[in-house]
């Protein structure tokens, strides 16, 4: 039976929060069947790996498992708690900043989150989301997802209606760019994706120069 070792249990959790009994509990159980998914997939494939195999593996039932997961791609792609904490930073940012330097505050926040998180930043995780189309497909939805969710935020604190024509097309940009590095970034450390993301978010300001 695969077990969740301690540095993945507070995926999402600031430094000094203590979270109760029983929501350790339900990090455990979330993290071990990421861990039971991860280590079946890898070792015969995201196609012949089933719900069942996972849940055996993790040692939970079924219906276990879909109270945490509704589907199989959620249980490598979902990053649940990646939207609150978004928000969260985007409430906390100074006020004044312009368009671009709000998203690279955002992204570059968003990014030490990733180093702090284990399960978010696993290398593996990201091969299977690379390698896997369905998966692939599965993150793009939720990262589209996420950026329309953060929408209203980014535009009240723009002081911009959130149907603006322009605002729309920045965030699609800002999210069809960085979705594309994501997924196609290999194996570099997380240091230089987010590197080459703050870079591709500069040319986006500059407006797109090819020299």
């Amino acid at each position: 039976m695969s077990t969740a070792s301690p540095t993945t249990d507070a995926p999402g959790n600031r430094p000094g929060r203590r979270p109760g009994l029983r929501e350790q509990q339900k990090m455990r159980t979330r993290n071990a069947i990421r861990e039971a998914a991860l280590h079946l997939i890898a070792e015969q494939g995201y196609a012949k790996t089933t719900v069942e195999q996972i849940a055996e593996t993790a040692g939970v039932s079924h219906t276990t498992f879909f109270r945490y997961f509704p589907t199989k791609e959620q249980v490598v792609v979902g990053g649940e708690h990646f939207e609150s904490e978004a928000r969260a930073i985007v409430e906390s940012m100074p006020p004044g900043l312009g368009h671009f330097d709000l998203i690279r505050r955002l992204f570059t926040e968003l990014h030490r989150l990733t180093v702090d998180d284990p399960w978010v930043g696993n290398p593996l995780r990201m091969q299977l989301i690379r390698s896997e189309p369905l998966l692939q497909k599965t993150f793009q939805v939720e990262s589209e997802r996420m950026m329309t969710g953060m929408r209203q935020l980014i535009a009240d604190y723009l002081g911009r209606d959130a149907d603006d024509f322009a605002l729309g097309v920045f965030l699609d940009a800002v999210a069809g760019v960085t979705f594309r590095l994501a997924t196609e970034g290999d194996d570099n450390p997380v240091d230089l994706q987010i590197e080459t993301t703050l870079r591709a978010i500069d040319l986006l300001e500059q407006g797109l120069p090819l020299d």
